[in-house]
């Protein structure tokens, strides 16, 4: 696989402003990046899509894009199919039993092909063993900390409501908040590969954390600005998204932000017991903390799915404090799994943790419901990444 996020159809749309404020290139850049090693592209159906067709995971970054998913929601409140709400249960489990293995993440390796000392050839697993730094594309993935990438579209809000002195000093608050807030997600973004289940599961609470932070950062200004408003103005700035969230409606007539709220592909994230009796062979003390594990996944599936919205919230304000409540129970679900995850995983061999770790790379070819033939690992970038994202950089400019 050549490095996914170094090529010339990545790296330009990361860079791309107007691409990225458009949360299905997102996607598809998302969707290109996790999947650029499958053969012939067909990785894009891989188990642990989301169903706007991005990823939550992308090599070993949780949550590509979370800057722009967080305030989307908050400004816009798309609701159909949003991206904020396609996060759950199912990026827990991919947590747990990762589709990547050690050469599908040599791809996101910052030399293009991994090398020993002196210029010679070493396998990827000799290479993360002696030394695992993410590269720094995939900090683009995690978000930008400059204003013009993370303040708020100012522009347009100001023509929307035209603000008076004390409402300008109020929004310029919430730019800079919104900057601060941006600074706190992108500081989340890995600094290591994580190759084993639990340090997977350490970085997705750590990126959880920090966006909590950033709601807590972004809230009190947001809702200074907000009270400031007239009612003529509050109407104004809660009809900004309304043509966005009329077109998501459309397409989606039998869509609804409960319907999709965190639901992964359909039968994709049932237990793999077979997979683990066949692989791991665990002994009767490592089954009770392997019961517990599947407990905890069970009772933080029935959580999160408590937790989605009922109903549309309106305002931004209402609406982040919805993200607030969403990503304080993903939390504790993550906690309370890694808790269960650390204490089985602690209890297995050298061995049973390879075979263990094996599982999730296998589940692309044994998942699949078609006759197709199964997925193959294929070391090259599927050849029509580029026109892929050209066209939809198109979209995002139209």
């Amino acid at each position: 696989m050549s490095h996914a996020l170094n090529s010339r159809a990545i790296a330009g749309p990361l860079h791309n402003r107007a691409a990225l404020l458009n949360p299905n290139t997102r996607a598809q850049i998302a969707a290109t990046a996790a999947t650029a090693g499958w053969h012939d592209g067909r990785g894009r159906d891989g188990w642990w899509r989301h169903r706007n067709g991005g990823y939550g995971w992308v090599g070993p970054v949780f949550w590509p894009f979370a800057y722009y998913d967080f305030y989307d929601y908050t400004m816009w409140g798309y609701g159909y199919d949003d991206p904020f709400w396609d996060y759950g249960y199912g990026d827990i489990y991919a947590g747990i039993f990762s589709p990547y293995g050690y050469d599908d993440l040599s791809g996101y390796w910052s030399q293009g092909s991994v090398q020993g000392s002196g210029g010679r050839r070493v396998s990827a697993r000799q290479a993360f063993a002696s030394q695992t730094s993410t590269p720094d594309q995939l900090a683009q993935m995690c978000g930008d900390d400059s204003r013009d990438i993370a303040g708020l579209p100012i522009d347009q809000i100001q023509n929307a409501i035209a603000p008076n002195d004390a409402q300008r000093a109020a929004l310029d608050d919430l730019a800079n908040a919104s900057v601060k807030a941006a600074q706190d997600i992108k500081a989340a973004c890995p600094t290591k590969i994580a190759l084993t289940a639990p340090a997977r599961l350490a970085a997705m609470q750590t990126r959880i954390e920090a966006m909590i932070s950033a709601v807590g950062t972004v809230q009190p200004p947001l809702q200074k600005f907000y009270d400031l408003l007239t009612d003529e103005q509050k109407v104004r700035l809660n009809a900004l998204g309304e043509d966005q969230r009329r077109a998501e409606a459309a397409k989606n007539k039998n869509g609804s932000l409960v319907g999709n709220c965190g639901a992964a592909q359909p039968g994709v994230t049932g237990w793999p017991s077979a997979e683990i009796d066949a692989k791991v062979h665990p002994t009767e003390a490592q089954r009770a903390s392997l019961a517990a594990l599947q407990d905890a996944t069970a009772k933080a599936a029935d959580m999160l799915k408590a937790s989605c919205q009922t109903s549309e919230a309106i305002t931004p304000p209402a609406r982040l404090e919805a993200v607030g409540k969403r990503l304080d129970i993903m939390l504790q679900a993550v906690k309370s799994v890694r808790t269960a995850l650390d204490d089985f995983y602690g209890k297995l061999s050298d061995e049973q943790k390879a075979q263990f770790e094996s599982i999730g790379p296998g589940r692309p070819a044994a998942s699949r419901q078609s006759s197709a033939a199964p997925l193959h690992v294929h070391h090259r970038t599927h050849a029509s990444i580029n026109g892929l994202i050209r066209h939809f950089m198109s979209m995002a400019r139209w």
